[in-house]
Parts: structure tokens; sequence; C-alpha cells
């Protein structure tokens, strides 16, 4: 297992009356996409906020061992400096401030207690051509669309020298377009070693652009499938929701009339 990258191991997740994570146990291989599909509230996002430290060690029984060292983080910024960056639906980036300013927002390039401007927007303006932004490092957030900004959260992890990138339902609010140039640049990081786990719903999306996809129910894992092995989507529905679907909506009549 010498490309393993990460191992999840026999994580469980308990909420009060919830066991929202069941000795879950997750491998991924260096420089994959590796996506994490189930239904609502089956625990994947939960899974994914153990590991980058949302949820700090001690709240969940389990190891994580990444790049082949066990690690124990207390917070999110424990899990960046190793190289694991998420970056979850709703975007943390502040409206108000530039392209800039949320890039090292917290990493700030300074010295002496002084901020380097120049040095920081020359660093953006980089980052930014790397994810396809030709924008000005001084723009707005606010002026600019959800997926230029799902864009500018790409580039922050990468001035973080991301190794491991998590993207909880990154196309979710994009449209089509966006919605392409985000996954290829997803398909692009990986070629550029950056390993990335996904989470969607939107399977013909997953089957697109996966490598491997794990399928979580009710807070257990069911099976890891390699789609270079040929995956449908009804066979991941059918382990997402434990049976057979013969239709994949429900029935309905025509009104009388």
């Amino acid at each position: 297992m010498d490309n393993v990258i990460l191992q999840m191991i026999d994580i469980t997740k308990e909420f009060p009356g919830v066991k929202a994570l069941d000795h879950v146990n997750l491998s991924v291989k260096d420089d994959e996409i590796h996506a994490l599909v189930g239904e609502n509230g089956a625990g994947k996002s939960t899974l994914m906020n153990v590991l980058s430290g949302v949820y700090p060690h001690g709240t969940y029984t389990g190891s994580i061992v990444f790049q082949g060292e066990e690690c124990v983080f207390h917070h999110i910024k424990d899990s960046e400096r190793r190289g694991i960056a998420i970056i979850h639906q709703e975007l943390a980036l502040v409206p108000y401030l530039s392209i800039a300013e949320n890039m090292f927002l917290g990493n700030e390039r300074a010295r002496g207690g002084v901020i380097n401007w120049q040095e920081t927007r020359a660093r953006t303006a980089e980052l930014l051509r790397r994810v396809g932004l030709s924008e000005n490092p001084r723009t707005r957030i606010v002026d600019i669309g959800v997926g230029k900004q799902q864009l500018v959260e790409i580039a922050k992890a990468l001035a973080k020298r991301v190794e491991l990138l998590i993207l909880d339902e990154p196309t979710a609010a994009l449209n089509d377009d966006d919605s392409e140039h985000l996954l290829n640049l997803v398909r692009a990081l990986r070629d550029q070693g950056v390993t990335c786990i996904i989470i969607s719903h939107k399977l013909g999306e997953i089957l697109s652009i996966a490598d491997a996809i794990t399928i979580i129910r009710d807070g257990r894992v069911i099976e890891t499938l390699q789609t270079a092995d040929g995956v449908s989507e009804e066979r991941l529905i059918k382990g997402m929701v434990g049976r057979e679907m013969n239709s994949r909506f429900p029935e309905r009549s025509a009104p009388e009339t």
C-alpha cells in the first residue's frame, strides 16, 4: 500500500442520541480523485470534518494515518499544516474584503508585523492564474460570481501548499459551464500531484471525474468501487439506498379529466 496517502481507521463519531459514523474505514490513494457518495445524513461531511480537524481529536474514536504517519488534529489549522485543506459548500470568504485579503487571511505575507501588499498581490495573481482566473487581486469577493468564488477558495488552498484537497458539494450552486470548469481544474490538480476527495450528489459528475468511489450509508462504508471497472449510476444508487431501484422517481398518476 505504498501509494496510499490517507487511511481513516475505525472512525466512530457520536452526537447526542445519534451514531453518525460507525467504525468507518477509508483508504485514499495518492494522486487520485476519490468520491464519497451517500444520501443526506449518511455521514460523508461528518467524516471529512473529522479528517480536517473541524471535529477535533478526542471527539471521535479511531485513527487517521496521512502519508504514513498517524496524525492528531486538534484544530483545522493542524490539518492545514500537514497539507490537508477542506472547502465547504458554504464558502468561507469575507465578501467585502478583496481577493488578495481573503487569500492570505490568517496567513499574511508580513515582516515585522507589516503586511507586504506587493508580495501579497503578486502571489495572489499567480495563484489565480493557476486556477484559470484573471481577476485583479484588489477585486472584492462580493463583486465576483459564485463560480469564481469557488475557484478563489481552491487558490486559497493552493497557497497553503495543499496535498489533499477536500471539496464538499463544490458544484451544488454552479451553472453547467462553471461546474465543468471546476471539474477540469480538479482533474488538472490531480495530474499535478494534488489528491482530491469530492463529495457530491451529482452522480453523473462523480462518474465522469472520480477514479474511486466510496459509498456511505447510515454511517457505515458499504463499498469502494473503481470507476475503471465500469460503474453505473444504478449501482451507486443501489448502494446508497440499500435496495434495487426500479424507478428513479416516484410513480405519478395522471389527473382525471
